[in-house]
């Protein structure tokens, strides 16, 4: 079946069967709905019940903690939409796992409307201050190291997630505001169960949880720090929640919490410039989807400033390469992964930037054309790759950002089947280690290109700038079938290795015919720039001799692992799964 075209996706209302006879086989993933005729029309009731069975219906989450999946579960058995039960998972994953995402992060939603079948993106992405200049991370005319910058103020903008969620809910709420934060709320005022992973971090040697905020929260009345399996009580956040709950994102954008993140940046060493102001003109920006084809489905993910795009651009890439479809059992296939991946970094980090600053050529990126003539340098690349030259290609210098650990994913499908695919982030571990409220603080303009121009003055796409987004590797998926049907979402962190993590797992299921679970736990493998990082002892030792001999030397992956979460619509059910590199959960009725 001839895939859909690359687009910015604007469908119609979605067709919910294809109906002949009296018979019908519901939507697989495997392709679109049959029908058996019969020579009769269906009587309509039969009809609208066939229908009703090829919607891709939940309640269905999946996320990095079991506790924020409860908290959606919970909501959507109130009759709570997908965005509902997104805010509520939000909630409990800033508290349960703050070294990944919060309230004073950012994030990036994609929703489906399963009635109409439209797609909505939702750019939660930070924005730098007002008096923010290219050079914000200059000290005595030279770059900061990339520690002392994520430490300093300067690294804070103003955060994203909540009027993100807010303007969200609003659109496509079904409860009131206000009943979404009562698991949140109950959990930082009466306490929850330290995590392994989060005990991990807070006794790990990341310097943001040895900040003098983290190590008041962290540390308990006898000097030691928490452990796993002890309770942690955070009555900050409980208050916090309770305001937003009540005064919805004013809460968090005007009035003391305001004044409170302000304080923090201020504060030195290396204080920000952030105001009252830049955190109260906060506004999240609604953007049209950009999809493309992948075998016989549609890949849909957010526009620049995510690079969700270099997704697309890898998987069509992907399609003019024999090899891959070998299988996970073929170094062929993993050798071919990995050296598409250097031709879609390279062309990444040349190009992408927020859009209202820079012209991002993502039409020139994915014409078929262009990508015909990037997947045949693969076979011959020795090294990094250089970035080609798409049409559209602005006139842009050479990038120097950095992209650290700590970001989440999570997936909501609610019982009309819309559903919410959705990264979150505050950047680094703990974001910059500094609290307000009883939440961390993001670090995301570490994310902007830390050297600003090239030598010859020519400045980065991702270069900083007042009130500019910065470029983001967070790219959550939908899939959809040839009729704008939803059959599955997903996502991860990983920082930059996003990128890889995403294709990784969209090939495993769509191109190989794993389930979803074995997708995930496949091997990770990172190719950017001139090396292979990878989880080595994942691959047999057959495979990785193959790869070697194909100039694939693979080395430990020192970029953060995965934690894919998602789900496809299988057989009539959904084949849900949380990468077991974490601690998440997929939950069904």
């Amino acid at each position: 079946m001839r895939a859909l075209p690359f687009s910015t996706f604007r469908p119609a209302r979605r067709m919910t069967a294809l109906i002949a006879g009296t018979a019908a086989v519901a939507l697989s993933l495997g392709g679109c709905a049959a029908s058996a005729l019969d020579g009769g029309d269906a009587p309509k009731a039969q009809a609208q019940a066939q229908a009703s069975q090829t919607i891709a219906r939940g309640p269905f989450v999946s996320a990095a903690n079991p506790l924020a999946v409860e908290a959606g579960m919970k909501v959507l058995a109130r009759g709570g939409s997908a965005v509902d039960a997104a805010v509520a998972v939000q909630a409990v994953l800033g508290l349960a796992e703050p070294q990944s995402s919060g309230l004073g992060g950012g994030a990036f939603m994609m929703v489906y409307d399963a009635q109409s079948g439209a797609i909505t993106v939702y750019d939660g992405r930070e924005t730098a201050p007002a008096a923010a200049t290219p050079e914000l991370f200059y000290e005595n005319g030279k770059p900061l190291a990339f520690v002392d910058a994520v430490l300093s103020g300067r690294s804070t903008g103003a955060p994203g997630v909540v009027p993100m969620l807010a303007l969200a809910q609003k659109q496509h709420g079904a409860l009131a505001w206000s009943e979404l934060f009562g698991d949140a709320e109950k959990l930082a005022q009466d306490g929850f169960v330290v995590s392994e992973r989060l005990a991990g971090m807070i006794n790990g040697d990341a310097p943001q949880a040895k900040t003098r905020w983290a190590t008041e929260y962290f540390t308990k009345p006898d000097g030691t720090r928490y452990q796993a399996g002890e309770t942690l009580r955070n009555p900050a956040y409980a208050e916090t929640v309770r305001r937003i709950a009540r005064d919805g994102a004013a809460a968090l954008q005007q009035g003391p919490l305001a004044e409170a993140i302000v304080a923090a940046v201020h504060e030195g060493p290396r204080p920000g410039a952030l105001t009252t102001a830049d955190v109260a003109g906060y506004r999240p920006v609604v953007r049209e989807a950009v999809c493309g084809p992948y075998k016989i489905y549609t890949i849909c993910v957010p526009p620049p400033p995510s690079s969700g795009a270099s997704v697309l651009e890898l998987l069509a890439m992907a399609e003019q390469t024999p090899d891959i479809d070998k299988g996970p059992d073929s170094p062929e296939a993993w050798a071919a992964f990995g050296q598409l991946q250097r031709l879609m970094y390279a062309d990444r980090d040349r190009y992408f930037g927020d859009p209202a600053f820079v012209s991002v050529p993502v039409t020139g990126l994915l014409d078929p054309a262009y990508v015909a003539e990037r997947a045949a340098l693969a076979p011959g690349l020795r090294g990094a790759a250089p970035f080609g030259v798409p049409a559209g290609a602005p006139n842009v210098g050479a990038d120097a950002t950095r992209e650290p650990a700590g970001t989440s994913h999570l997936v909501v499908v609610d019982a009309q089947g819309n559903a919410v695919s959705m990264t979150t982030t505050v950047e680094s571990l703990f974001g910059s280690g500094r609290m307000a409220g009883g939440f961390f603080l993001n670090n995301q303009l570490t994310d902007f290109s830390l050297v600003p121009t090239a030598s010859d003055g020519t400045p980065a796409a991702n270069a900083v700038a007042a009130g500019k987004r910065p470029r983001s590797s967070m790219s959550p998926a939908l899939i959809l079938d040839r009729e704008g049907r939803l059959v599955g979402l997903l996502g991860s962190p990983g920082g930059s290795s996003i990128l890889a993590y995403n294709a990784k797992a969209l090939i495993g299921a769509l191109a190989w015919g794993l389930p979803l679970q074995q997708a995930f736990d496949l091997p990770n493998l990172v190719a950017k720039g001139d090396g292979f990082g990878a989880d080595t002892e994942g691959f047999p030792a057959s495979v990785r001799e193959g790869m070697a001999a194909r100039g694939v030397v693979l080395q430990p992956n020192t970029t953060e692992t995965s934690g894919l979460h998602g789900g496809l619509w299988r057989n009539g059910r959904w084949d849900g799964a949380a990468d077991s590199r974490r601690e998440g959960v997929a939950r069904t009725q």
